[in-house]
């Protein structure tokens, strides 16, 4: 369950503190937390240890077999998704996240200790995005999600695992492999059963608190809210939900005018719209075209967002004047499917019949259901694969390099027919005939590994 609102900062994007409006820059009580919704971090998995060149010693034995431990696994990082979290503000102040290196093994077959993982804890509805390329790595919608982002490295072998007929005092073992590292963007998109949504100064932070336990600023100019405010809605309206005053969108939005995009980050995961129009043109503007506008803003942004279902909450209907616009909002929309109600929020009017048709909305949908953002896994490339290079001479003839190749090379016997097998197994694995086909390899061409040489055939 979210807590019952969120504490606004007063801020705008590019702009700097309200001043000059009557308003002094915002002051945080004790306890009280600013509302952020998008960092940057950068998160690493530990590293895997090394495995371990030993070889066995004992009184009367001076040339033991080989005895060397493997290297412990690199700790992972892992984010789990928190329902007690409302913001993003406690990684302003600590935005470097490093699991724990596995250790390094030990003489006498002793394994080296497997590292921490790093547990980062955020709120629900954060999604976490590759930072150079966009890409989405993972989205977290449920309290108490698991969500490995990136898994440690694999622990190095000790040089007991090289042992062969033909060498047995092997003097060399795997280093452990390295975890990989990224700079992630966490974006914060709040779930709530219904949004308020519509032009700045139409009384949607009025609506909020007279209907809930929210205690959203409220003041008579626009921009007042610069960040969603929640609280929940009772069981006199029925089934008690959550109720979020998306901040006040303007025309353009979807292009990321204002704070368009800021804003509408927050009403995709909104199952029903409540669209607050100002009934008594209070600011000049016609209602019924301001409704329009918002609606083209959503599908702009995202089509899906116009599917949602919505009434239309006229406001300020006890000011002189507004039974017109009520009456012009009613023969425009209704006739679209859209419910219109006539509402006071100053003076608590119209507010009963407004959440009774909201919360009948509500029961036709699954008790459950979240919007996810719908995207491709994250294509991380696997972090086993040992680093290699293939140099080009004469056009057919491929000359493969690399500290793998080499330690595959010295423990593996090609003249038997097991380990040409292993030979051709190992170079399909770890990708070497798929980079030596992507340089143009033809069939009767020659490969050099170090000592080895070779024609390719398929």
């Amino acid at each position: 369950m979210f807590p019952p609102h969120f504490c606004g900062g007063n801020r705008v994007k590019g702009l700097g503190p309200l001043r000059g409006l009557g308003q002094r820059p915002k002051v945080l009580k004790r306890g009280e937390k600013m509302f952020v919704d998008r960092v940057k971090i950068h998160v690493k998995g530990g590293n895997g240890g090394n495995g371990m060149v030993s070889f066995y010693r004992a009184k009367y034995i001076t040339h033991g077999g080989p005895d060397g431990g493997d290297g412990g696994k690199g700790g992972d990082v892992v984010f789990i998704g928190d329902e007690s979290m409302g913001t993003l503000m406690d990684f302003r102040y600590k935005r470097m996240f490093k699991a724990v290196n596995g250790g390094d093994g030990g003489k006498r077959n002793c394994f080296g200790k497997d590292g921490e993982d790093v547990v980062i804890k955020v709120p629900v509805g954060t999604v976490i995005r590759e930072a150079e390329s966009g890409k989405v790595m993972a989205d977290i919608t449920h309290d108490g999600e698991r969500k490995i982002l990136i898994y440690g490295g694999k622990g190095g072998k000790g040089n007991q695992h090289f042992a062969t007929p033909t060498r047995q005092a092997p003097r060399y073992a795997e280093k452990g492999r390295t975890a990989k590292e990224y700079d992630v963007i966490l974006e914060l998109k709040l779930i709530a059963d219904v949004g308020l949504i519509g032009f700045p100064n139409v009384g949607k932070s009025t609506l909020l608190s007279m209907v809930t336990n929210a205690n959203p600023k409220i003041a008579n100019y626009h921009f007042t809210t610069l960040a969603p405010n929640l609280g929940v809605v009772e069981g006199r309206f029925g089934d008690s939900f959550v109720l979020a005053d998306i901040p006040g969108l303007v025309e353009g939005a979807s292009e990321g005018v204002g704070l368009g995009h800021e804003f509408l980050r927050h009403v995709e995961r909104t199952k029903v719209f409540i669209h607050v129009v100002d009934a008594a043109g209070v600011e000049g503007d016609d209602p019924v075209e301001n409704v329009r506008k918002i609606n083209r803003e959503l599908e702009e942004y995202n089509p899906e967002l116009r599917k949602r279902p919505q009434v239309i909450a006229a406001n300020k209907t006890d000011i002189p004047g507004s039974e017109e616009n009520v009456a012009r909002l009613k023969e425009a929309y209704e006739k679209e499917g859209y419910q219109v109600f006539p509402i006071s929020a100053a003076t608590n009017t119209g507010l009963d019949e407004l959440l009774t048709a909201v919360g009948a909305i509500l029961k036709d949908y699954p008790e459950d259901i979240i919007f996810a953002e719908e995207y491709e896994e994250y294509d991380e490339v696997a972090i086993d694969r040992e680093p290699f290079t293939i140099e080009v001479e004469d056009g057919n003839y491929y000359i493969v390099t690399g500290v793998g190749v080499e330690k595959m090379i010295g423990y593996t016997n090609i003249d038997t027919e097991k380990g040409f097998a292993f030979f051709q197994r190992y170079l399909k694995e770890k990708g070497i005939i798929e980079a030596l086909e992507e340089k143009g390899i033809q069939e009767g061409d020659t490969v050099r590994i170090y000592d080895l040489e070779f024609e390719f055939w398929k």
